[in-house]
């Protein structure tokens, strides 16, 4: 799939997951009151797991084993969990928005970092590697 083809699944699939984080998100913080950015951790790790099933299988159409791409996926969302807290936490400490406008920037923060390294390390496929020889 091309590039711009890989990119607009990927919105669609992103869109999937992250309505996940953010029905999380605000279940936490509106159900339980717990505080917008643990809350937003968990639900970000609950939209990490909705988009490596839809992503592995539609976006990217991988051909690597779970045992390969889960581990380098577990990295790269660790990378936007740290994008996602840091930027949230920062938007609400030093603008005091409400929870779920700074969720949108920080989602939009994280969103180019998941796709490209998603892209070019977690599912790129062995035919698509480069001949070392």
């Amino acid at each position: 799939m091309s590039v711009g083809g890989s990119f607009a699944c990927f919105v669609i699939v992103g869109g999937i997951a992250t309505t996940a984080h953010y029905a999380t998100l605000m279940a936490l913080v509106e159900g339980l009151g717990i505080g917008p950015v643990p809350a937003s951790g968990f639900g970000f790790l609950i939209g990490a797991i909705v988009g490596y099933v839809l992503n592995r299988r539609f976006t990217f159409a991988s051909d690597r084993r779970h045992r390969e791409a889960l581990p380098r996926y577990l990295v790269v969302a660790l990378g936007g969990l740290i994008i996602n807290v840091g930027v949230l936490a920062s938007v609400l400490a030093l603008v005091h928005w409400h929870y779920l406008v700074a969720q949108v920037i920080a989602t939009l923060a994280a969103l180019f970092w998941n796709f490209g390294a998603n892209r070019l390390w977690t599912f790129r496929s062995f035919e698509r590697l480069p001949n070392l020889k």
